[in-house]
């Protein structure tokens, strides 16, 4: 299996579609993996089968990347680096990206440092508020703590917590990282941004509002959908595919 040495990180990643095609970078959510959000999705052969070669690593903490023990290994210069590393490794120039949640937010960081080798940019799953401010409350319940009443480090502990490939300690060390990392301003973003929530994604508040301060964001609500259902939606795939085809 393919794997990049990323300063010393070892960043598994895998390759769909012709060798011609546009490439596509997918950086998947947090405790999830690149086959959890964009294989089992059909985003990958969404993807492929429109021509797009797809580049689609397991973020380190997650999948069969390597898992440090360290928050200071998870702030989000880091994290966007192994993706530009890995275009880099790859000899791709330029990509288009789809991000979704942690992924979304990966992608900015990614726009705002990176931008030469960004063309399109496609963001799900995140807005101006969402579990990262919870991010001390998740760690917790991660590492088993059992405090008040928390619902979403419920939901983030369950859903990590089902899947025998996930290191909880690593996950409660990145949720903390990411929450260290200073924000993006939005603002100084140059390349085109179509961001997707779910109408009922109570984890990505303020997402339109988030849009609208790009220089060039666009925003598409889905009807009916929250932060996990909003994946496999076909119409986040088609509004995607007419965006990155623009």
């Amino acid at each position: 299996m393919p794997s990049l040495d990323s300063n010393g990180v070892r960043i598994h990643y895998e390759l769909a579609g012709p060798d011609d095609g546009v490439p596509t970078l997918l950086l998947h959510g947090f405790a999830s993996d690149a086959q959890l959000n964009w294989g089992g999705t059909r985003w990958i052969e969404t993807l492929t089968g429109a021509g797009r070669l797809v580049v689609a690593p397991d973020l380190r903490g997650h999948g069969q990347s390597d898992k440090p023990h360290e928050a200071s290994a998870y702030h989000e210069d880091a994290m966007a680096g192994d993706a530009a590393r890995l275009l880099e490794h790859l000899g791709i120039k330029e990509a288009d990206v789809v991000g979704y949640s942690m992924g979304a937010r990966l992608s900015l960081r990614l726009a705002a440092g990176s931008s030469e080798r960004l063309g399109r940019v496609v963001l799900g799953g995140l807005g101006t508020q969402g579990a990262v401010q919870q991010a001390e409350s998740i760690a917790a319940r991660l590492r088993g703590e059992r405090g008040p009443g928390d619902p979403v480090a419920d939901t983030f502990y369950q859903f990590a917590g089902s899947r025998p490939v996930n290191d909880l300690e690593a996950l409660a060390c990145c949720i903390v990282g990411l929450s260290e990392s200073p924000p993006v301003d939005a603002r100084d973003l140059r390349v085109p941004v179509l961001l997707v929530n779910g109408a009922q994604d109570v984890l990505a508040g303020g997402g339109r509002e988030l849009a609208a301060r790009l220089p060039d964001g666009r925003f598409l609500e889905l009807p009916g959908r929250d932060h996990l259902s909003a994946v496999p939606d076909r119409r986040f795939k088609d509004a995607a595919l007419s965006f990155l085809d623009e």
